[in-house]
């Protein structure tokens, strides 16, 4: 009996320790934010100041839309949406790839953001699109952990995949709508 207890601790233990990859990105990124200095000039694809922001917000929406039809398409392969049939294969695929440029469009957007501002907690607005910032790659590496590693519960992939979307979401509303609204954004 305990020769087949030791598996399962180790798998426990093995488990434990790809979830703290996550948290050592979202402290990471929180760590550098806080103590780098923040340098107002820095430029997006050439655009500063108000315009850098208006590219950002550009940018913010689109990766929402992407992933909304994200949300969506695995909603589709998982069997969430009633009124469709069972996904094709296409549907993971296109997924994935989707995935892949919404990762790759945040990445811009993500730099300028803590390489301009760092980490701000200056009012609430600011902190928590700043937290929200930080933990959105520490989601998007649980996810990816969770993806990879099949043996997790049924319910992490939602739960990882239902943060990152919740992250986006919440970022895009503290800043691009934000900034489209004309600086106001209700509740913040």
């Amino acid at each position: 009996m305990d020769g087949l207890a030791q598996p399962a601790n180790r798998r426990r233990r093995y488990g434990v320790l790809w979830m703290l990859l996550p948290v050592a990105v979202t402290v990471g990124i929180y760590w550098y934010g806080r103590v780098h200095t923040p340098a107002y000039e820095n430029s997006l694809f050439g655009q500063s100041g108000d315009d850098a922001r208006l590219l950002k917000a550009q940018l913010g929406s689109a990766l929402l839309g992407l992933a909304l039809i994200q949300l969506l398409l695995a909603l589709w392969m998982y069997g969430r949406l009633p009124a469709l049939r069972t996904a094709p294969h296409r549907v993971h695929t296109t997924h994935r790839l989707i995935g892949l440029i919404a990762f790759l469009l945040s990445l811009p957007i993500a730099q300028h953001c803590i390489t301009t501002y760092g980490v701000q907690l200056t009012d609430t607005r600011v902190a928590v699109h700043s937290l929200t910032g930080c933990f959105l790659y520490g989601a998007f590496f649980a996810k990816v952990i969770v993806v990879r590693h099949r043996h997790w519960p049924g319910w992490t992939l939602p739960l990882a995949g239902g943060a990152l979307v919740t992250a986006i979401a919440l970022i895009w509303y503290a800043a691009a709508f934000w900034y489209l609204n004309g600086f106001q954004a209700p509740g913040l």
